[in-house]
């Protein structure tokens, strides 16, 4: 009773002192959708061979993981948060005013893409075309109006006389911010942006966008049942999936890992994960995990990451996300 006694009190001391998670010896990680089956990797990987339990990874879409992450340090919170876009400077600053210290890890890059069942037509589409038709007020004969747009072939007579019906992630989705900076505003018509630059990054909610959730193995689901539909999400998604979906091009680019890779595909975006700092050394293996996520054997050329699609980043860019991982630096804002 004694001995039970101490250990306690030296249980709460030390969380008194460090404000972060004692009672728990397996790694938290939540966040992004895409980044999800390369943390997953890592993990089995890590649990087989790191002499650590092997970390629980969740999907909970990168703007879910953020939160969780920022909440606070301590046992009931996440150890690391994967997202598919950076960190925004609101979420720093809630981070910091809990307690929180981010440190940002860049593990590669992704395409964004726009896929339809692997027995459908083969579609083809330019970003002004996909602007026009998820974005919730478009411009006709020089007027912003409410979208009016029902099929595919009313936006342009090429394109399939099929209705817009298109499957994708959520507000919280890292993905759906990427998809909107990358795509909706960056090709917003000048009509639009000049009324109101915020209407740039409003997609219609007329049910011709379905928010399909983040579980990207639903969004296949439906569009095997229905191949006049098309679905949003990450290459890696796509990628491991090759047998049921089949992406479409965009400028004439189809949505392959070379292209993608060397930047001629138009529609790609960073991947990256967050580190606890108040965390480390508290909470068994967390410096470790990350170090095994950016190492030679899993985000390198030949690692294992690019097998599942992930593509590598250059070698002085991974070089700096070792840097950061060795020592622990905190994330800046961007302004």
């Amino acid at each position: 009773m004694k001995f039970a006694i101490l250990a306690s009190a030296a249980v709460i001391a030390l969380a008194a002192g460090n404000g972060a998670a004692v009672a728990r010896d397996q790694i938290q990680v939540v966040g992004s959708s895409t980044v999800f089956p390369f943390a997953t990797a890592v993990a089995e990987r890590f649990g087989q061979t790191g002499g650590f339990a092997t970390p629980v990874v969740e999907s909970t879409g990168t703007g879910g993981g953020i939160k969780l992450f920022c909440e606070a340090a301590g046992e009931q919170s996440p150890d690391i948060a994967n997202a598919s876009r950076k960190i925004k400077d609101s979420e720093i600053d809630t981070c910091v005013a809990n307690g929180v210290t981010p440190v940002e890890v860049k593990i590669g890059f992704d395409g964004i893409v726009l896929a339809t069942a692997a027995a459908a037509p083969d579609f083809a589409v330019t970003l002004e075309q996909i602007v026009a038709a998820l974005g919730k007020d478009v411009v006709v004969d020089g007027k912003v109006v409410p979208n009016p747009y029902v099929n595919w072939s009313d936006i342009d007579p090429s394109l399939p006389a099929e209705k817009i019906e298109v499957l994708g992630p959520p507000p919280t989705s890292g993905t759906r911010d990427a998809f909107v900076e990358l795509v909706m505003a960056a090709h917003c018509p000048e009509e639009i942006k000049a009324a109101d630059e915020k209407a740039c990054a409003a997609i219609r909610e007329d049910g011709s966008y379905i928010d399909a959730g983040e579980n990207d193995n639903l969004i296949v689901q439906k569009l095997e049942t229905n191949p006049a539909a098309v679905g949003i999400f990450g290459f890696s998604f796509l990628d491991q999936n090759a047998d049921a979906l089949k992406g479409a091009s965009i400028n004439g680019v189809k949505p392959t890992f070379d292209a993608i890779a060397s930047g001629e595909y138009p529609v790609s975006r960073s991947l990256y994960f967050y580190i606890k700092k108040e965390h480390i050394g508290v909470v068994p293996g967390v410096a470790e995990f990350a170090a095994e996520f950016v190492s030679e054997a899993a985000a390198g050329e030949e690692g294992y990451l690019a097998e599942k699609g992930l593509i590598p980043l250059p070698e002085a860019d991974l070089v700096v996300a070792r840097d950061n991982v060795a020592n622990m630096t905190p994330v800046a804002k961007s302004k």
